[in-house]
Order: structure tokens, then C-alpha cells, then sequence
């Protein structure tokens, strides 16, 4: 009876983890909840010798994106201005929407974003990236 009991939780969480961890999907896959808003959100924070031109320059390259890129559905950007000392070096957070991953993943390679990419080379202390599904 002790057998068929651990039988029957055992299977019990193949069932559930096989359902819910399906490794074919990406955690974001997983996580649509049919809104068809996808954020990417981008966290900077610049070396010190990144001169304020050239931060300037990095801003304006990345507003330009969604002029240069149709994937993108949504954008806003900003600097930190919390009291709270949390930033952990970084100083600009970028807001991306897009519709699927599909569209995220062509903006990704689209060559706007390589270029962005290239100018960022070397101006960066610290960058995080989190993409997450609207719920």
C-alpha cells in the first residue's frame, strides 16, 4: 500500500511538472497571459568616461528605434530620479513593447538595435535586461 501510494504522488508531480515546465516553452511562453503586451526592459548605467554627448547620442539612437524597427508597439524611456540609493549603478531605463516574442526576438537581430548595440561598446558600467508578459 506504501508502494502504490508514493506511486501515485510520484505521478501526481511527473503530471504537474511535465504540464507546467513543458521544455519546449520559454519562461515567457509560459507566462502570456493574452495581452499581447511583451515588455523589454532595459537597465544602463554608464562608465564614468562616457562623455554627455555620447550618452546623448546612445539616448537618441534608441528613441529612434521605433521609427526604425515595426515590431516595436510601445516605447518610453527616462533617467532615475528615486531617492531610495537602489539604482545599483545604473542611471536610464528603457521600456520596450512589443506584441510577441516573435517581434522581440526580430528586433533583437534587426540592424538599428546592432547599431545601438555598437555604440554602446564600451560606455557601459552596468546593464540589466528583463522581459516580462503584461498581466
Amino acid at each position: 500500500m506504501k508502494k502504490l501510494s508514493l506511486l501515485i504522488a510520484l505521478f501526481a508531480v511527473l503530471v504537474t511538472f511535465n504540464g507546467c515546465c513543458n521544455k519546449s516553452e520559454t519562461v515567457c511562453e509560459q507566462q502570456n497571459t493574452g495581452k499581447n503586451q511583451l515588455r523589454h526592459v532595459v537597465f544602463f548605467g554608464f562608465e564614468e568616461s562616457a562623455t554627455p554627448e555620447e550618452i546623448r547620442a546612445i539616448e537618441e539612437k534608441f528613441a529612434s528605434l521605433p521609427q526604425d524597427i515595426p515590431f516595436i508597439k510601445g516605447y518610453e524611456w527616462g533617467t532615475d530620479c528615486s531617492p531610495e540609493g537602489l539604482q545599483k549603478g545604473h542611471s536610464h531605463c528603457f521600456l520596450v513593447t512589443f506584441a510577441s516574442e516573435a517581434d522581440r526576438d526580430a528586433y533583437l537581430i534587426h540592424p538599428a538595435h546592432k547599431e545601438l548595440g555598437k555604440m554602446l561598446n564600451g560606455k557601459l558600467k552596468n546593464v540589466t535586461v528583463i522581459d516580462y508578459w503584461v498581466k
